[in-house]
Parts: structure tokens; C-alpha cells; sequence
């Protein structure tokens, strides 16, 4: 069997059981990777979370703040069970978003898949590009005399 050893990840694991850095709880959450990009009439944003069951997740949006708050809990048998190495984070993980006023936040789907939590947010009527028709007026040209 092939080990690898890394005595600095050892010391940061240690640093952050003596500190109490590590991964969040509801009060200090720690936040989760993103991507968010803008495809069409729709703003998308994906979200890491490998591990974390979907009823563990939760998506809340008050005056256009969009707050998604995952747990990812122990393995069953927490208790009775001897890690020999334990690297993935547990606890809880929350982001926050500003929608402005360009998104429509009454109409996001959300969708999860292979660990990845997945918000389609569409883009607001009004923020959407749109052509003016010119009108074809006949006028007369003006002399101004002064």
C-alpha cells in the first residue's frame, strides 16, 4: 500500500481542532465553491456540495438576498466507528447572493445532481435588451430666423 504523507496538512488539521477553525457550524458557517455565469435569459449558479443529501440543504430569499445554508453531516455510525484519516469536511456551509433587481427571485429552479447544487435564476423582463422601432416621420425643414 502507497502512503503519502504530508506533515503540513497534519499540522493544519491539528491548528484547526486547537482553534476551532474548523468547518462551520450554523452560527460560523464556512463558505462553499461557486460559479456562477450568465447563459441566455437565464443567470445560473452552481455550488459544490459533495456528500451533503438534499435534505440537508436549504434555500431561503428575502428582499432579493438568496442564502443557500448545506449540512454535511457524519457517516452512519459516527460513534462507533476509528477514522484513519478523515480530510472531507463535516459541518455547515452557507453563501449568500445580492439579486438585483435584474433577476426575477419569485422564479428560480433549483435542481440537484451528482453533488452539485445547481439555481437557475431567470433575468428580469425589464433588464432584458430590447429594440425601439424608430419612426418613419415626414417633416418639413424649418428655417429659424433671428
Amino acid at each position: 500500500m502507497l502512503m503519502r504523507t504530508d506533515p503540513f496538512r497534519e499540522l493544519d488539521r491539528l491548528t484547526q481542532q486547537v482553534f476551532g477553525n474548523s468547518p462551520g457550524t450554523w452560527s460560523r458557517p464556512t463558505a462553499m465553491p461557486m460559479d456562477a455565469y450568465r447563459a441566455g435569459d437565464q443567470f445560473v449558479v452552481a455550488f459544490d456540495l459533495p456528500g451533503v443529501s438534499p435534505d440537508a440543504i436549504d434555500l431561503d430569499v428575502e428582499r432579493n438576498v438568496l442564502t443557500v445554508k448545506a449540512e454535511r453531516r457524519p457517516a452512519a455510525g459516527g460513534e462507533h466507528v476509528e477514522f484513519q484519516v478523515a480530510e472531507r469536511p463535516l459541518g455547515v456551509f452557507s453563501r449568500q447572493l445580492f439579486l438585483g433587481d435584474t433577476l426575477d427571485a419569485d422564479h428560480i429552479d433549483a435542481t440537484y445532481e451528482a453533488g452539485v447544487l445547481t439555481l437557475r435564476i431567470p433575468v428580469a423582463e425589464q433588464a432584458k435588451p430590447r429594440k425601439i422601432a424608430i419612426a418613419d416621420v415626414e417633416s418639413e425643414q424649418k428655417q429659424i430666423n433671428a
